[in-house]
């Protein structure tokens, strides 16, 4: 009996959370996607949590940061605790640009630490654009692209903002093609590269570096067009585009 309770012990682990997104599973069920501090991306059975008398449904919705205890199963885990720690999914119902951003930025984090146990990082990136989010303290747009810029540049996709992508000659450069890494030079790029205006380059690299005196000053005009070279950069890396962007483009 000692070595049962040891093994049940074994299979229990308890991290910090944000809430990805859920899908139904039968009648009273849902499956739920965490991406944890310490284990990386997780997906769960919460049971029972669709009931009107569930003791932890609303904490299980998206964009909540919980302290979640699971119990290790062979195809999914299962939820057997939930304490909310921050609820930005009730603070960004009521906003729908922060909303459309957030979900853009949660299908990112799930797209891009899926294979990926090591994810302290992304967790803390992701916590503190939704934090920005909720707390509306920057345009819902140049928040998403900023995420997305540096969660790209955790998965090891950088892009170059100022010199060469392809020869490293010193910048700035006046062209932009996501297949070539970013910035290209004149003898680098190929037809079908981007020019960009100055100010969205010098925007981009706000937002890659987190300047945001630089990022906030940014007119509707330059929004665009860093939303454009972002979704384009993302789009090649990811090889599609995310589901949400469809929202936040008609947002």
């Amino acid at each position: 009996m000692a070595q049962a309770w040891r093994t049940q012990q074994a299979r229990q682990f308890r991290d910090e959370g944000i809430v990805l997104g859920t899908h139904k599973l039968g009648e009273a069920d849902r499956i739920v996607t965490l991406l944890t501090r310490e284990h990386g991306q997780v997906r769960a059975v919460a049971k029972g949590v669709r009931r009107t008398k569930s003791r932890f449904g609303s904490r299980l919705e998206p964009f909540m940061v919980v302290d979640v205890q699971l119990h290790r199963g062979r195809s999914l885990d299962v939820v057997t605790q939930v304490e909310l720690l921050e609820p930005f999914g009730g603070q960004l119902a009521a906003d729908y640009l922060g909303y459309t951003a957030a979900s853009a930025m949660a299908e990112a984090a799930q797209r891009l630490t899926e294979e990926d146990t090591s994810t302290r990082q992304h967790y803390l990136l992701l916590l503190s654009a939704l934090r920005s989010l909720a707390g509306r303290q920057h345009h819902p747009r140049l928040a998403l692209d900023a995420y997305l810029l540096r969660a790209l540049s955790l998965a090891g996709w950088a892009p170059s903002l100022y010199d060469c992508a392809q020869c490293g000659a010193p910048g700035p450069q006046r062209s932009f093609q996501p297949p070539l890494g970013g910035a290209v030079c004149a003898s680098c790029r190929t037809p079908g590269a981007l020019a960009p205006a100055p100010e969205t380059m010098r925007v981009l690299t706000a937002l890659l570096t987190g300047d945001w005196p630089v990022a906030d000053t940014a007119d509707e005009r330059t929004r665009r067009e860093v939303a454009a070279m972002v979704d384009a950069y993302l789009q090649w890396h990811l090889e599609r585009g995310l589901r949400s962007m469809r929202l936040v483009d008609s947002a």
